[in-house]
């Protein structure tokens, strides 16, 4: 097995077997809705710095997810992220050039993880969503697998620096399958954008009531 893979199932092992299982008694509801193999993109609400870390209990399988390029100017942790299934991104670079690496992922047949709320939220409103997870989507002929995470902005609320032992839960819906055949339309990325929120949303309000309060 590659030393990379190898890496992230023993980190896993300890962040999420070990750690968000101790301390944030994290459990999730639903993962009979993951596609048991393949590229899909994952769409998780987004109201922690801790959101990534649990939303990689879900599946054994390593989940990739973007990461600003700073963190791969040093060798050591150019390794740990990419291990841990990050690739780099440049802050501030154009829409089209972060789009073009998902869809590399996907086209990889690896499973990958977008915020559609893009930036951390606060509240228990699901803010209007960016259409990029639907592009990609769309664009790879590969689902949407919705997310809520209910507890994690109590865990650790946005501009906080300290993590609260707290439950935590997440529910998987169903997927959300792109139109087939052909070049989407743009219309296609917006109702599925507008699908996304309406589950989101649902599955938000069902994590937090089984995460014992709100965030």
């Amino acid at each position: 097995m590659r030393p990379d893979l190898v890496f992230y199932r023993v980190a896993r092992f300890l962040l999420v077997a070990v750690a968000c299982r101790l301390l944030f008694r994290l459990s999730v509801e639903g993962q009979e809705n993951l596609p048991a193999s393949g590229a899909f993109v994952v769409a998780p609400v987004h109201r922690s710095n801790l959101d990534t870390l649990y939303v990689g209990g879900i599946s054994r399988r390593r989940l990739r997810f973007m990461g600003k390029d700073s963190l791969w100017k040093n060798p050591v942790t150019a390794f740990v992220f990419s291990a841990l299934g990050g690739f780099p991104v440049h802050r501030g670079s154009a829409d089209r050039e972060a789009l073009r690496k998902c869809m590399e992922v996907i086209q990889g047949g690896e499973p990958l993880v977008l915020f559609p709320e893009g930036t951390r939220q606060s509240g228990p409103v699901v803010e209007s969503l960016f259409e990029g997870a639907a592009y990609v989507a769309s664009r790879t002929g590969v689902p949407i697998v919705p997310v809520g995470i209910g507890g994690s902005e109590r865990a650790m609320p946005k501009g906080s620096k300290l993590i609260h032992p707290v439950k935590v839960h997440l529910v998987i819906g169903r997927p959300i399958h792109p139109p087939s055949g052909g070049r989407v339309p743009r219309s296609a990325v917006h109702d599925m954008t507008a699908a996304l929120h309406k589950e989101l949303q649902v599955l938000f309000d069902a994590a937090q009531a089984r995460a014992g309060g709100a965030g």
